[in-house]
């Protein structure tokens, strides 16, 4: 998936992908590497300003298009796909920090010159030159650090250390010609980069941008992630692409698993770069400390990703990627050069534990076509509900239809995405958790499609009102992911069936009062026929449960043996033989839904800082910034789905890929916990002793629903289309 959700982003990105493609060919590039690395102009870059493209985030006032960052995210990571050479970034980056900082009489003279085609770059650090003040000016001296673009830039953004900090100034007009630029050898071939010297160079108070060193750096991770975006999503496409036509031992090679599992890691990571950079993007439009926090994620995540994506593209290519003619190594080099630039990652990894402390990311959600009138009954019916005993409470939620909003009346209010939103906002506002049926989420929907009315009238409402509480009987010893191969066999009786067998790792079997189980009523069919859905009264006389203890020494999972259980026909769902299918609509509901992407949050690795006292050991924080990271990035993965269910689509790759991601993150961040608490964390009890506890409860979360491996698999097949 690209950055672009919206239609209108989409458009956008379509058209500048078609540009790219005409305009800007690999070879004419490769052609043309001497002149862009001496900073000539190609004829790209006068295509690029007919099409207005370098500007669409500036003022209109100045014949720009008033594009917030979002949209400049998306040109800038289509161009990086195609691999757009010279000064496309660093004239953005330039142009973004003069409309928002420069004084107001030097923004009016450089912006439309800007949208004329001007060229521009900006320094990201101050580090090399010093600045002094004398009088109203400043005096500046040294030499910068490699600066992207600055040989073929007529504009110059640079910052200078002082003793108070740092001050950001414009160099541009005549005095361009009063500073020394140096041309430098750059890893990325396809732009210029150059060191700027400054011998004593006096710069007036007008020409000093308002802004301190912390946004500029800011600024530049987010436009520079939308970069690392696009390179992503073009190396992995394209290793995906010869894994799909490259044979070995006569067969394509994405039919072997360890490159079939390596294609479906490399598409997981190219999609949290993407949510990453959209996220920072979108961060931009809210204050100045969610944009910190969201630019300083992408800087941890986005441009080392792609250096790694690149890496292992090379690598998967074999020896034809590592060679000079083939393009990949041209975007390797590209995300070697956004990462260098932006410095050191673990300076980011660092300030971004500092902001995830003290700071929740909280995604500014705008609503569309709000149904009149609702969220003011659902304040009214949370605000009488809110100082009711939970039970009490429960029953009138559900009374009400807010125990699952989204279930067709009289259970629910059969709302919709935009609906489901409103009340979600509104059970935060109220400081009320949204009821959970836990296993009823799986079972009431399969029950509502294909159910009796007889059975969604015994079961539904007194699930939501919590008489009911739900296990699943569905695995068996010998049929964890292979469900079809299950043995439990339900034979005809008088009025009903008889059920046989064992299930195994049941939740809540010990207090659950119904199950949905799946048992093979035609031995003789097809292993994926012949299989039934019957709801079973778990007091019914051959129900046996038996406690399986876990690691951790708790009894989450358990065993149950049916012998000759009697269920009446009125307590099978369908027709005999339906219960393949119907599993499946079961599954489908295992919640990946609108509380994905909002109204639960996320466990964060700042969590586990306060325990550790002051001051936290640096490496600890480096390793907390790296971690984080990856929860935002998956929360922005969320929200990104999120967004796609209220505009009415169905889920994209996120839905694929959020259970691998979330299984990566547990684990580091648990076994990183571990490690914070050193030889403590060899004993139970207190912060260490719960550390130690929370990475043996790890197996469930890595297990449930399918472990990784078989995620894996279902991305390199069913997303992918790699062959089986």
């Amino acid at each position: 998936m690209t950055i672009a959700l919206t239609s209108d982003q989409q458009d956008l990105a379509e058209a500048v992908a078609g540009f790219t493609a005409r305009h800007a060919a690999l070879a004419a590039t490769r052609g043309a590497a001497d002149k862009i690395a001496a900073g000539q102009p190609q004829p790209s870059w006068q295509a690029l300003v007919g099409q207005r493209l370098q500007a669409i985030h500036l003022p209109e006032w100045a014949g720009g298009d008033g594009a917030d960052l979002t949209e400049l995210a998306v040109v800038l990571e289509q161009a990086a796909f195609g691999l757009f050479p010279g000064p496309l970034l660093p004239t953005a980056f330039a142009g973004q920090l003069i409309a928002e900082h420069a004084p107001e009489p030097l923004g009016r003279r450089l912006l439309p010159e800007l949208v004329s085609g001007a060229t521009a770059a900006s320094a990201v650090t101050a580090a090399g030159l010093r600045a002094v003040k004398s009088g109203s000016q400043w005096r500046v001296t040294g030499e910068s650090a490699p600066v992207l673009g600055a040989a073929s830039a007529r504009i110059l953004v640079l910052g200078a250390e002082t003793e108070a900090g740092t001050v950001w100034f414009v160099i541009d007009g005549g005095q361009r010609d009063d500073v020394e630029v140096v041309p430098a050898e750059h890893v990325d071939l396809t732009r210029d980069v150059a060191r700027v010297r400054l011998d004593d160079l006096p710069v007036s108070a007008g020409q000093v941008l308002a802004v301190d060193l912390d946004r500029v750096r800011d600024l530049a991770a987010a436009l520079f992630a939308a970069e690392a975006a696009g390179v992503a999503r073009w190396c992995q496409g394209s290793g995906l692409a010869y894994a799909k036509v490259r044979e070995q031992f006569g067969t394509a090679i994405g039919s072997f698993q360890a490159v079939k599992h390596k294609c479906a890691r490399l598409f997981a990571r190219s999609e949290l770069i993407t949510a990453a950079a959209w996220d920072a993007a979108v961060a931009h439009g809210q204050d100045r400390e969610q944009f910190a926090l969201a630019a300083a994620a992408a800087a941890v995540v986005t441009a080392p990703g792609a250096v790694d994506l690149a890496l292992e593209t090379v690598t998967l290519f074999g020896g034809i990627g590592y060679t000079w003619e083939h393009d990949v190594h041209l975007y390797w080099r590209r995300a070697m050069s956004l990462q260098s630039l932006l410095g050191p990652r673990g300076a980011w990894q660092r300030r971004l534990a500092g902001l995830s402390a003290v700071i929740d990311r909280q995604h500014d959600l705008r609503l569309a076509d709000e149904p009149a009138g609702l969220r003011p009954w659902a304040a009214e019916i949370l605000a009488e509900a809110a100082p009711m005993a939970p039970d009490k409470r429960r029953r009138f939620l559900a009374e009400h239809g807010l125990a699952a909003p989204h279930y067709p009346r009289p259970y629910g209010i059969a709302a919709s995405p935009v609906a489901q939103v409103v009340i979600t906002q509104e059970f935060e506002r109220a400081g009320l958790a949204q009821p959970s049926t836990m296993i009823g989420e799986w079972a009431l929907p399969t029950i509502l499609a294909h159910g009796t009315g007889e059975q969604r009238e015994a079961f539904v409402g007194p699930t939501l009102r919590g008489d009911i509480v739900w296990c699943q009987l569905f695995s068996e010893p010998g049929a964890g992911s292979d469900l079809a191969s299950l043995r439990t066999r339900a034979t005809r009786a008088n009025g009903g069936w008889r059920l046989t067998g064992q299930k195994v790792w049941t939740s809540s079997a010990q207090e659950a009062d119904w199950a949905i189980c799946l048992a093979r009523t035609d031995p003789g069919a097809p292993k994926h026929k012949g299989i039934s859905y019957f709801l079973v009264d778990m007091r019914s006389p051959g129900v046996e449960v038996r406690p399986l203890r876990e690691a951790n020494g708790g009894y989450l999972f358990n065993e149950v043996f049916l012998t000759d259980v009697f269920v009446p026909d009125s307590r099978l769902v369908g027709n005999p033989g339906e219960g393949w299918r119907l599993a499946r609509t079961t599954l489908g509901n295992e919640r990946v839904n609108i509380a994905t992407g909002m109204g639960r949050r996320h466990e964060m690795p700042s969590d586990y800082l306060a325990a550790l006292g002051e001051p936290v050991p640096a490496d600890v924080l480096a390793e907390c910034g790296v971690l984080t990271a990856d929860a935002l990035a998956f929360a922005a993965m969320s929200q990104r789905l999120l967004l796609r269910q209220i505009a009415g689509s169905q889920p994209g790759a996120e839905a694929s890929v959020l259970k691998v991601v979330h299984a990566w993150n547990v684990t580091s961040l648990r076994r990183a916990v571990l490690g914070w608490h050193g030889p403590e964390a060899a004993t139970l009890g207190g912060p260490a002793g719960d550390a130690a506890q929370g990475y043996l409860s790890l197996p469930p979360m890595l297990i449930g629903g399918g472990t990784l491996e078989i995620q894996l698999n279902v991305i390199g097949e069913r997303v992918l289309g790699l062959p089986r």
